[in-house]
């Protein structure tokens, strides 16, 4: 009785060891982007072997793709001037930078639009009859979809900065958005830089 009494206080005082996890939304949002990643290698290998078997015809970009570029870019800025000022709890900065990135956004892919539309009806660049046009229709495509889904997780983020449910101790919308949009930005700038490499 007396040995049992002795080791009950070492069994007190053991505590479990912590175990390590991640926020489940941001666990998926990471999928998403692996998935992403996944999915861009393959199209950027396909068109390098598609590439070097001939029938190529190459064509200039038109110089409406770099401005949007330089927007995505600035888009990234405001973003992350957002998530300093969420930390902050600068509510007015934020409700600006949020604002500021959702309409750099929107231009982006209205750039995007009106650089396709140059290509089909002034340099006569259609997705057919041309593998390279083919693969830079389907680059641009995909991103611009996913572009638009990053809107949407932009969307949720600009409402709830207006509802105040984003602050320095509630930053999970923030930063989910942060990072997605940070990556489609860094995306957009290696398929850009890849097509203007190989042609």
């Amino acid at each position: 009785m007396a040995e049992n009494l002795k080791l009950s206080p070492i069994l007190v005082d053991q505590e479990p060891e912590e175990t390590l996890s991640m926020d489940p939304k941001k666990f998926i949002m990471w999928l998403f982007i692996v998935s992403i990643i996944m999915l861009f290698a393959s199209q950027t290998s396909a068109y390098l072997v598609r590439r070097a078997e001939g029938n190529w015809l190459e064509f200039s970009l038109p110089k409406i793709f770099y401005y949007s570029t330089a927007v995505l870019m600035l888009s990234s800025v405001s973003m992350h001037w957002a998530l300093i000022s969420a930390k902050k709890d600068n509510f007015n900065a934020l409700k600006i930078a949020i604002s500021v990135t959702f309409a750099l956004g929107l231009s982006f892919l209205w750039m995007q639009f009106k650089g396709w539309g140059e290509l089909v009806y002034e340099m006569r660049i259609f997705f057919v009859g041309n593998p390279a046009s083919s693969f830079f229709y389907v680059f641009t495509g995909l991103h611009g979809f996913h572009l638009i889904s990053g809107l949407c997780v932009l969307a949720v983020a600009f409402v709830s900065v207006f509802q105040m449910k984003i602050h320095a101790k509630s930053l999970r919308r923030i930063e989910i958005c942060a990072t997605y949009w940070h990556f489609l930005d860094i995306l957009w700038i290696y398929l850009f830089a890849f097509l203007i490499y190989f042609r």
